[in-house]
């Protein structure tokens, strides 16, 4: 009996983790800074292809990986101050100029290293309860799921930069007329959301094929998660994973991950018409 929960368990985790990994850089681009980033799923691709590159010439996997997440990060400042800071308040044009951006890095990605890269392997390591098989990675992701949620409840309930930061997400002006440098903050805040994109990807790429569309790949899951999770990323997106998960983990083990799958989205738009403010509307109004 113990191994039959253990692997309900194990199931739930590997859902969740995929979801709170992939969406929580989106949330906070699009949950916070109210950007719509259609390029999201390029920077998850960024640091899926950079970690494998770094792999492949020698760097150990888990400083490869770091590496991988600072270097969306990097890139996604720049794009930030090239592009996105031009498109804030205006959700449509940001929704364009981001996938304009997403479909120039792809076809790019194609011509340059082709449709396919040799990829680097799961790690090893498995163990065994009962009669049931389980990969240490996937639980080695979920904990990075858990690790991603308190980092970034430091980082924006308990540092002077979270303050600043909540305040300008919320009114600009105000924030501004304060003293606080705004423009420093979006930037700041629109890296961190690239460079946790970026993370996902380099923990999945051991797990997938590397072809410049795999960002696709994420970016149903991502959004639908910031979306009934609501505006408040800390407030929502971990209780939106967590419903999804269990949703898609009963229907995966009963019907199969087709059916999985279009369950997950059919409770989506079922709590999307409920609760248009997303689950985060609701711990907010209970709160106060």
């Amino acid at each position: 009996m113990s191994a039959e929960l253990f692997s309900v368990f194990y199931q739930f985790a590997d859902v969740f983790a995929f979801l709170i990994l992939s969406a929580a850089g989106l949330a906070i681009v699009f949950g916070m800074m109210g950007v719509i980033n259609m390029a999201h799923g390029e920077f998850i691709m960024c640091g899926a292809y950079v970690t494998v590159g770094l792999v492949n010439l020698g760097v150990p996997l888990p400083i490869a990986q770091i590496l991988a997440a600072l270097t969306a990060g990097i890139i996604g400042v720049a794009v930030e101050f090239l592009i996105v800071r031009r498109f804030y308040k205006r959700p449509l044009d940001s929704l364009l100029a981001t996938w304009g951006l997403s479909l120039i890095v792809t076809q790019s990605m194609l011509l340059i290293v082709g449709s396919a890269v040799r990829g680097i392997g799961t790690p090893e390591g498995s163990f065994a309860i009962g009669e049931y098989t389980f990969s240490t990675y996937r639980l080695v992701l979920f904990g990075c799921a858990v690790a991603v949620l308190a980092g970034l409840y430091i980082i924006f309930m308990k540092t002077p930069f979270g303050v600043i930061a909540r305040a300008t997400m919320q009114n600009a002006a105000m924030a501004k007329a304060l003293g606080a440098r705004t423009g420093r903050i979006y930037s700041i805040s629109f890296g961190i959301g690239t460079a946790l994109a970026g993370l996902c990807g380099a923990l999945y790429a051991p797990t997938m094929t590397l072809i410049p569309t795999m960002g696709a790949t994420f970016v149903v899951e991502s959004f639908v998660t910031v979306v009934i999770g609501g505006a408040n990323v800390l407030l929502g997106t971990a209780p939106a994973a967590v419903f999804l998960a269990m949703i898609r983990m009963a229907l995966n083990a009963s019907y199969g991950q087709i059916i999985g799958q279009i369950g997950m989205l059919v409770a989506v738009i079922l709590i999307v018409r409920v609760l248009p403010e997303g689950l985060s509307s609701v711990l907010v109004r209970r709160g106060r």
